[in-house]
C-alpha cells in the first residue's frame, strides 16, 4: 500500500500513477475483508466496484489524453480534465462522488477506517493538485463542505459520522490545494494525527454507536478528558490544535478574496462542531445511572405494591 501510494506520487507519467493508484487499491482490499464479519465483506465488494469504476474512467481520460498529445487529435483538454478530476474526487470519496463512503465505513474496523480517512486519500489528492481545475475544484468544495455538515446531524454511528466528518475536512483540503500545495499537506497533517488519536481511543473503548458512549461514565477520566479534547480539537474549535490549520486556510482564503467560499466552510464546520459538541454532552454531561435509572431499581415488595396501586 506504501509503495502504490509512492508509485502515484513520484510518477513522470499518467499511466505509472494509475499503476500506483491501482496497487494502492489491490494492497488495501484484503486488509478489509474478515471472513468472521459480514459487514466488511461487503463493504470490500463496494470499494473494488467503486475504485474499480473510477479506475476505468481514469484510465480512458489518460488514453484521451495520450492520443491528443501523440497523435495531434482534435480532443478538448478541458473535458478531459475534467473527467480525470471527476473520477480522482470519487476515488477520495469527495462530494459529490461521496455516495459511496458512509455506508462503505459502517462495515469496517476503526483502524482500517483511519486508513480510508487518512491514507487513502494521499494519492488521488496530489493527483488533483496538478489540474488548474479552480472552478470545478470550488464546486466540489461547497458540496462536500455542506454534505459533511449536514449528513452528520441524524447520525448514530459513530463511524458514519466521522465518514461525513471526513467528507467535511475533504472540503477544506480542496479549498486549501486550490490555494498552494503546502497548505493542503498541513491540513492533512493535522487531521490525520487528530483522526488517529480519536480512533484509537474509539477501538480501546470499542465504541461504535452514540449510546455507547454513556459506558465512558465507567471508564478513566484520563480517557473521557483526552476524548473530548480531541473531538473538539477535529470540530476546530479554538484554541485546540484542530483551529490552527484552519486558521492559516481562513488566511489564504481572505489574500485571495474568496470571501463566499469561505463563509459556505464556516458555517458548515459550525454546524460539525454541533453534532460534536452533541457526542461530548452524551460522554460527559449525562448520567449513565440517571439515564438507565428503571433498570437499576432495586423492587421489593413494598415498591412493587406502590406501582400496581
Amino acid at each position: 500500500m506504501i509503495i502504490g501510494t509512492l508509485i502515484t506520487v513520484t510518477s513522470n507519467s499518467w499511466l505509472g500513477a494509475w499503476m500506483g493508484l491501482e496497487i494502492n487499491l489491490l494492497s488495501f482490499i484484503p486488509l478489509m475483508s474478515d471472513n468472521n464479519n459480514l459487514m466488511s465483506t461487503e463493504a470490500s465488494l463496494k470499494y473494488f466496484l467503486t475504485q474499480a469504476l473510477a479506475s476505468t474512467v481514469l484510465l480512458f481520460s489518460i488514453i484521451l489524453l495520450m492520443l491528443k498529445n501523440n497523435l495531434n487529435n482534435e480532443i478538448n483538454e478541458s473535458f478531459t480534465s475534467m473527467i480525470m478530476v471527476s473520477a480522482l474526487l470519487m476515488k477520495s470519496g469527495a462530494a459529490p462522488f461521496h455516495f459511496w463512503f458512509p455506508n462503505m465505513m459502517e462495515g469496517l474496523t476503526w483502524m482500517n477506517s483511519l486508513l480510508l480517512m487518512t491514507w487513502q486519500k494521499i494519492a488521488p489528492l496530489m493527483m488533483i493538485s496538478y489540474f488548474n481545475m479552480k472552478s470545478m475544484l470550488m464546486i466540489s468544495v461547497i458540496i462536500s463542505a455542506i454534505i459533511g455538515a449536514i449528513g452528520g446531524l441524524n447520525q448514530t454511528s459513530l463511524r458514519k459520522l466521522m465518514a461525513f466528518s471526513s467528507i467535511n475536512h475533504l472540503g477544506w483540503m480542496l479549498s486549501a490545494l486550490m490555494i498552494n500545495e503546502s497548505a493542503w499537506l498541513m491540513y492533512f497533517f493535522f487531521y490525520t494525527f487528530l483522526s488517529f488519536t480519536l480512533t484509537f481511543m474509539f477501538n480501546l473503548l470499542k465504541i461504535f454507536h452514540l449510546n455507547q458512549l454513556f459506558s465512558i461514565y465507567f471508564s478513566s477520566k484520563v480517557f473521557k478528558f483526552m476524548l473530548f479534547m480531541n473531538l473538539l480539537s477535529l470540530g476546530g474549535l479554538p484554541p485546540f490544535l484542530g483551529f490552527f490549520p484552519k486558521w492559516i486556510i481562513i488566511q489564504q482564503l481572505t489574500f485571495c478574496s474568496q470571501y463566499t467560499l469561505l463563509f459556505i466552510l464556516m458555517m458548515t464546520t459550525l454546524i460539525t462542531l454541533f453534532f460534536y459538541l452533541r457526542i461530548c454532552y452524551s460522554a460527559f454531561m449525562l448520567n449513565y445511572y440517571e439515564i438507565n435509572w428503571i433498570s437499576n431499581l432495586q423492587f421489593n415488595k413494598f415498591s412493587m405494591n406502590l406501582l400496581l396501586l
